[in-house]
């Protein structure tokens, strides 16, 4: 039989031959690598027999598609450890999930984090056994009679779920076994190293209807090295959690009467507004002018955009007049009122409008992650109205900007191309260009990016833009979406050259992404320890002695004249005090003074970052100030 590699290449062999000899054949670090593999597009475990010319790909810790199948093994892993440990445990299911895997059992008793070290030392006897781990089928009366017999009632509700012609596999290693569609690892041996993270309720099945279950969440990876740098990297997000941060430095809140809803407080505003002023400024820089639109509008208006037919469910209405309407959940059918208000030539174009946009979208309650995931939000969007040979040109400049904005914070970013859904207005050829354009645009800028098929918005193709944080970690923020669609859908017109009307084509795109979502990006990316320029609070005066009381306020008042925010601590507190508490405000700078500097007409200067400054006039300090300020230093 012939068998075509990934690379192309082609092996003839005897057939039949599993994976893991053919891996053998071809390389033995392939072999001490693989996970599994895909032959002709379905990934497989390696002990599969291949008996047909085909298409191989080996999987390895490097695919999404093996790393899935790794950390199902591991689960199964846990399930049999949880079994030696507690044999009562009815087991239900056991997935892989990004960044790891659960396993959820019906216990009579409560597991304890104390079981976790029972647990992971079973584990470890389990993967030195080195036990191969077996595929077989049975029909679907003998599975349910065989996990009846096993005491094993949620297996047997999901197999009598399962339609009739289904092909019903288990997976044995050791003593034990488990229902399972698979694939898995040839063998227990080759899972390197696993923690054990947390427990949870699940409902089964997801219904609160049915019986709370006990999940235990995990992780693997192909190192031990590997998962200490993961859990380090989990513990140190947990430092930074944004939900931590804001509340104890006093930016936002999440409140139990408003979820999704988030609240702001007087220093969250301070640096809201601060990111606004600095979008404002690079938006006119780059050619935009700013509007605003009604947060509530007609149904007709959601009917016309497609909304309505693509979007309804998460959308929230109400009646005015006995007249549906709508809350917005984007700002784009607003824009195209916008744009029809008045005619337009070919001399106006490209028109940049930008709008800090209040949206609300319905998310369902489990969905709902701090500022990450929320209800409401500022959507920093711009539409930008052009002639078709403008599309490039628009394209270009807008990742222009976008590559000024996320520098400016330290993030880097992965592009992704998102394609055409299966549920889509406009033609595939209409879909066809604007891919290529959008392809084209990028990789004349010499950036690379990724396909994700079949994720574009109903109306037309995008590129995301992944921001990669201090840890490593990734978040979608800006995108660029190429829209021929609205502009069909609402008649938009301008004047030719040549007197004719053309329809304009548009770019929907955001930088930020969600004013709230970045806020809570940059909180942890930062560990709320934000920039000088970004900081609610820049500089805390605080007094050594009461003497220095006065002093103290003729300061603030004078850099807070220059523009600066300032606070002071009067406090009758111990001066070592009062500065650890500035320093777990994550203030900037502190500037202490007491009677020596009153007299000098100096004052000790500490940094946030660099420690004790020593001795400082006001005219040096001010001149430091400002030019951190000014150059939105790090």
């Amino acid at each position: 039989m012939q068998i075509t590699l990934k690379d192309g290449k082609s092996v003839e062999l005897e057939a039949p031959i599993t994976g893991l000899e053919l891996a053998g054949k071809l390389s033995q670090a392939l072999k001490k690598d693989a996970l599994a593999m895909k032959v002709d597009g379905q990934v497989v475990g390696l002990t599969t027999p291949i008996t047909q010319d085909c298409q191989v790909e080996f999987l390895t810790f490097a695919d999404e598609e093996g790393l899935r199948v790794y950390r199902h093994s591991a689960s199964h892993l846990l399930a049999q450890a949880v079994k030696r440990v507690l044999p009562n445990v009815k087991l239900a299911i056991g997935p892989a999930i990004e960044n790891g895997f659960y396993y959820d059992f019906d216990a009579d008793e409560p597991f304890t984090p104390e079981l976790f070290k029972r647990l992971e030392k079973e584990m470890d006897k389990i993967v030195k056994a080195n036990y191969p781990i077996e595929r077989f089928e049975l029909p679907r009366e003998e599975a349910i009679a065989f996990c009846k017999e096993k005491g094993e009632p949620y297996k047997v509700e999901l197999i009598e779920d399962l339609p009739e012609d289904s092909v019903i596999s288990f997976y044995k290693q050791g003593d034990f076994t488990d229902l399972c569609a698979g694939p898995h690892l040839p063998s227990t041996g080759r899972i390197k190293a696993v923690a054990l993270q947390q427990l949870a309720g699940a409902y089964w099945r997801g219904s609160e209807k049915n019986k709370m279950l006990q999940r235990i969440y995990g992780t693997a990876f192909d190192t031990k090295e590997n998962l200490k740098a993961y859990l380090d990297m989990l513990e140190e997000a947990k430092k930074r959690d944004h939900r931590k941060l804001g509340k104890e430095l006093g930016l936002y809140l999440l409140m139990e009467e408003g979820p999704g809803f988030p609240f702001f407080l007087p220093k969250g505003m301070v640096l809201r507004n601060t990111l606004l002023d600095y979008w404002r400024k690079v938006h006119k820089r780059y050619g935009y002018v700013e509007i605003s639109t009604p947060i509530i509008l007609s149904r007709e208006l959601w009917e016309r955009s497609g909304h309505w037919d693509h979007y309804k469910d998460n959308m929230y209405f109400t009646k005015i007049d006995d007249q549906d309407f709508a809350v917005k959940p984007m700002n784009c059918p607003s824009g195209m009122l916008v744009y029809k208000s008045e005619p337009h030539s070919y001399r106006d174009l490209p028109l940049r409008c930008g709008e800090l946009g209040l949206v609300h979208r319905h998310e369902l309650s489990g969905a709902l992650h701090g500022l990450f995931r929320v209800r409401c939000f500022t959507q920093d969007d711009a539409h930008i109205f052009m002639t078709p040979e403008q599309m490039k040109d628009e394209i270009k400049g807008v990742v222009r900007l976008f590559d000024e904005v996320y520098s400016l914070f330290g993030l880097e970013y992965a592009i992704e191309l998102s394609t055409m859904p299966e549920d889509h207005i406009g033609t595939e050829e209409e879909w066809e260009i604007n891919q290529n354009i959008l392809k084209e645009a990028i990789l004349e800028m010499g950036k690379s990016f990724t396909i994700n098929e079949g994720d574009g918005a109903f109306y037309g193709p995008k590129l995301d833009f992944h921001l990669k944080d201090c840890l490593g970690r990734t978040w979608q923020c800006g995108t660029i979406q190429l829209d021929s669609q609205l502009p069909e859908r609402f008649q938009l017109e301008y004047t030719g050259a040549d007197g004719e009307k053309h329809r304009p084509v548009m770019i929907h795109r955001v930088v930020f992404g969600s004013i709230e979502r970045f806020i809570g990006i940059i909180t942890e990316q930062f560990a709320g320890a934000f920039p000088t320029w970004l900081a609610p609070v820049q500089v805390k005066l605080l007094s050594i002695t009461d003497r220095a009381s006065a002093r103290v306020q003729e300061l603030a008042a004078q850099l807070d004249a220059l523009g600066y925010r300032v606070e002071t601590d009067l406090r009758n507190e111990k001066i070592g005090y009062k500065i650890r508490e500035a320093q777990l405000q994550k203030i900037p700078y502190m500037l202490v003074l007491g009677d020596k500097e009153v007299e000098s007409g100096t004052m000790a200067v500490r940094s946030r970052k660099e420690g004790d400054l020593g001795v400082m006039t006001v005219d040096a300090f001010v001149e430091k100030l400002r030019a951190e300020v000014e150059s939105k230093a790090l």
